[in-house]
């Protein structure tokens, strides 16, 4: 059968999907009425599913022929960003939008599993669809694995719409695609006085300030310089009153990274310099580093079969390279239980102002992409399952 014959009777439907899904966005963890019209959709389908890791939804397509087992993922979380793109069809919930385009991935997900159901009779082995909560806070995964979601899999394959690739185009390059993210919590206790007789106190104030000129030195003196590596603090505070000494202080931040060497580096430096930092003006520093994901690594075999399904349904030019990206992604942890691969999808296109980045309230995409991802996700398992 063609798959692009029977896509063709679906671009109409991933588009109300989407539609449907970006107007009724919900945060990581609360995706209840994402989750229900996902299985209202596969009841219609008569797809096979059963709740996984929450709010998570996990469907099952088994094929005709014999062949090996593949698991697909779409997240359907939004983020608490306020709309600001005007669309017909914008965000109905006040301070939530789908501003990553995890409204695109469930509209793509149960897009493939129509195509996939109607081409059973030439589906090798079978397809597990993981519909998962909660990306954006990264449990959502670890969640569904936990649920059994990954038993018997052989390999996994996502995609995430991507606002810096241009529309009809993929990058499904192997290697490093996005970084480790993982949090930092420091609390400093010094001791107050007041600011009138500094000398009686120890100054939080000055602690902190301190550390975060220090911890900036463990990229840039302890890290491989070969190996890219982020560390911001983005929060900081210290004291009660403008004349009191600051008693206690804190930091909050993140690190990034592409290898697992440098992700268990960042956590042993942290601890190190914000405690010496600390005890050199006398104070005391407490560190709490929160592994949230670890680095998204393609695998070499698994890219290979998803670009050459590229070019099979979106033409030979369409695979391009990108850039990898320091932001994090918790498909990740589906690829430390099976050889995998993440396709950043292009939905950029001027014609249509999508042309604002994620996270952005103006965030929107090129809507004719979308048949494309959800034939990428039907090739891509085919092809894997019938090798």
């Amino acid at each position: 059968m063609d798959i692009k014959a029977i896509a063709a009777q679906y671009e109409q439907y991933v588009i109300e999907m989407r539609r449907h899904f970006h107007a009724h966005p919900e945060v990581s963890g609360q995706e209840v009425e994402t989750s229900k019209r996902v299985k209202e959709e596969l009841d219609k389908m008569g797809i096979a599913w059963r709740p996984c890791g929450g709010n998570g939804v996990l469907a099952t397509i088994q094929g005709a022929k014999p062949g090996k087992t593949i698991l697909l993922r779409g997240d359907m979380d939004g983020l608490a960003v306020q709309e600001e793109t005007g669309a017909e069809y914008a965000s109905q919930n006040p301070g939530v939008m789908h501003a990553c385009g995890h409204d695109c991935h469930t509209a793509m997900m149960l897009t493939a599993a129509q195509i996939l159901k109607d081409m059973k009779e030439d589906l090798c082995g079978t397809v597990k669809l993981a519909y998962q909560p909660a990306e954006e806070i990264a449990t959502g995964a670890k969640a569904m694995i936990a649920d059994g979601a990954m038993e018997g899999v052989d390999a996994c394959f996502g995609i995430h719409v991507w606002a810096d690739v241009e529309a009809g185009k993929v990058s499904v390059e192997a290697g490093p695609r996005m970084a480790s993210a993982d949090q930092f919590i420091i609390k400093v206790q010094g001791k107050g006085s007041h600011g009138a007789a500094p000398h009686q106190g120890i100054d939080a104030a000055v602690t902190v300030s301190a550390m975060v000129n220090n911890l900036q030195s463990i990229v840039a003196r302890e890290i491989d310089p070969a190996q890219p590596a982020v560390l911001t603090v983005g929060k900081m505070g210290a004291g009660s009153r403008w004349n009191v000494v600051a008693e206690y202080g804190f930091l909050e931040g993140t690190t990034r990274c592409f290898d697992l060497g440098v992700q268990a580096q960042f956590e042993e430096a942290i601890e190190r310099v914000a405690k010496t930092t600390a005890e050199s003006y006398r104070a005391q520093a407490e560190v709490e580093y929160i592994k949230l994901v670890v680095p998204t690594i393609n695998d070499a075999h698994i890219s290979a079969i998803a670009e050459n399904a590229a070019r099979k349904i979106m033409g030979p030019d369409a695979p391009v390279l990108s850039e990898k990206t320091s932001g994090g992604e918790d498909f990740a942890f589906f690829m430390q239980k099976a050889p995998g691969a993440i396709a950043l999808l292009g939905i950029k296109n001027e014609a249509c102002g999508a042309i604002w980045p994620q996270h952005s309230g103006h965030f929107c995409v090129d809507e004719s992409a979308l048949i494309n991802g959800a034939m990428l996700y039907v090739q891509t398992a085919m092809d894997f399952n019938a090798e």
